[in-house]
């Protein structure tokens, strides 16, 4: 957009707006006679509530009994006299104006003013807030954030009620111009990490930001890993849970989640159910939720590893069953893993995509394929189905480290069946390394198990009870390393 400043001619202020908006069958221009002035009103038809804009600006602008100005004075009028009480800005240029408009606000132009007034009558369709999808609890709060950025930060406000909560407006994106808000607690959060998640933000020279996914490798720095820095939650009391330990949330419009950085491995593990039940079930809770994971991740290649070059850690009995099974399979065992997984994908990424109407139909028909039909058919060994059966039950507890769980399990299978546990081990301890490295704004992934922070195991895999963990704040920022 060119940038062109407001002139006193309203025929030219409005000329360099509709250039800037071009010639589109939505784009409402209204002509009036504002209190004897020569006025007009651009706005968006579907972005704009018509309600607001007649009751409250158009009515009042040309009434009978408004008050006569001159030329020059009009905006002066409207904000001392006419419109104390709504939310109205002042622009001076097209390209802000245009902005304004294509955000769902009225924008004034008038004879004699070399600027334009900027009227909060937004009325798009939007979704209304609902349940979370990706975040079941059974006692906590049923609500979730929804596209709107505005509605997420009053969410956000409703559970933190103080003056210490803290909102940032950035505007990111060269042509789609998305609400970017930064969320952070004043006094708890790392001055330096907040400075540091800001120039990251506006160093991400985009063309368009359409959710915060396209933030999200900006965030987590340069050094590629299989492990992200970053994490995001559906729930407005998660979020701001995180935001009283010092953390810092990434709220964009359109995007029914936010951001949260840092986000620490053991948050994976972490539910809201977790802190409103009793702490010896919430550690049996997040014990098994790590177990899961770790099943999930390794279990294929392990088998795989373990039959091919280590039969004799397995019971006779037991892998002479596995050898019999297995051979009346057409596949060695390592392809055989690799290829009923990669259905069990297919599968899963079917289910996720397609209508709602008919993913339990691919539910059906993949379970009937991969299991009965391939067992007896003598394409897949029953001890393969079992374990890929497990890992599936696994991999939907820690749903929030799928796509790594996923990467991880696959290398696994291949570097068992090449290299048996040998390889195995070397590829877990080089994972371990990877995710031990990983320090997102200078607070280790692998925090606060390691480094040992002593105050903080209250609330890693333990929850202590909440007669201890009221006592103090623990923040992400003592956990920082120089």
């Amino acid at each position: 957009m060119s940038d062109a400043t407001f002139t006193p001619s309203v025929n030219q202020n409005l000329r360099a707006l509709t250039d800037l908006l071009g010639d589109s069958f939505d784009l409402i221009v209204r002509e009036l006679d504002a209190t004897g002035i020569k006025a007009c009103t651009v706005s968006f038809d579907g972005l704009c509530d018509e309600m607001k804009i007649t009751e409250a600006i158009l009515k009042p602008l040309t009434a009978k009994d408004a008050p006569k100005t001159r030329p020059g004075t009009l905006f002066e009028t409207i904000r001392e006299r006419l419109f104390k009480g709504t939310d109205v800005k002042t622009v001076y240029t097209a390209v802000d104006a245009a902005r304004a408009a294509l955000g769902g606000a009225l924008v004034l132009l008038a004879e004699g003013e070399a600027a334009a007034l900027v009227f909060s009558v937004q009325g798009y369709p939007r979704r209304a807030v609902g349940e979370p999808q990706s975040e079941q609890n059974e006692k906590g709060s049923q609500e979730g954030f929804c596209d709107n950025f505005k509605d997420n930060v009053s969410l956000l406000r409703r559970r933190l009620r103080t003056p210490a909560l803290a909102t940032e407006l950035l505007t990111m994106g060269e042509t789609t111009a998305t609400p970017v808000v930064l969320c952070w607690l004043r006094g708890r959060a790392d001055e330096a990490m907040l400075a540091q998640v800001r120039k990251r933000l506006r160093s991400a020279k985009l063309d368009a930001v359409l959710g915060a996914g396209y933030l999200r490798p900006f965030l987590d720095g340069r050094r590629p890993s299989l492990f992200k820095g970053t994490g995001v939650t559906e729930r407005p009391d998660t979020l701001a849970a995180m935001l009283t330990e010092g953390r810092v949330g990434i709220i964009v419009d359109g995007t029914p989640y936010a951001v949260v950085v840092p986000y620490l491995f053991i948050d994976h593990f972490h539910t809201v159910d977790d802190y409103l039940s009793g702490p010896f079930y919430a550690f049996f809770m997040r014990a098994l939720r790590v177990a899961c994971v770790v099943i999930a991740a390794t279990l294929p290649g392990f088998f795989v590893a373990v039959c091919v070059f280590h039969p004799e850690i397995i019971p006779a009995d037991i892998m002479f069953d596995i050898a019999e099974a297995e051979s009346k399979t057409p596949f060695p065992l390592m392809a055989e893993a690799l290829i009923i997984h990669l259905i069990y994908e297919v599968v899963r990424e079917a289910g996720l995509r397609m209508p709602v109407a008919i993913g339990h139909a691919v539910s059906i028909v993949g379970a009937l394929v991969i299991g009965d039909t391939a067992v007896t058919a003598g394409l897949i060994g029953a001890p393969m189905l079992i374990v890929v059966a497990l890992t599936a039950v696994c991999s939907s507890v820690g749903v929030r480290l799928h796509e790594t769980v996923s990467l991880i399990r696959f290398a696994l299978i291949l570097i068992g069946g090449l290299t048996g546990l040998y390889g195995v081990m070397l590829f877990s301890g080089l994972m371990l390394t990877d995710l031990c490295a990983v320090a997102p704004f200078g607070v280790p992934y692998s925090a606060p198990v390691s480094p040992f922070v002593g105050p903080a195991q209250r609330d890693t895999v333990w929850r202590a009870g909440w007669k201890k963990l009221g006592r103090s704040i623990l923040t992400v920022k003592e956990m920082k390393f120089e």
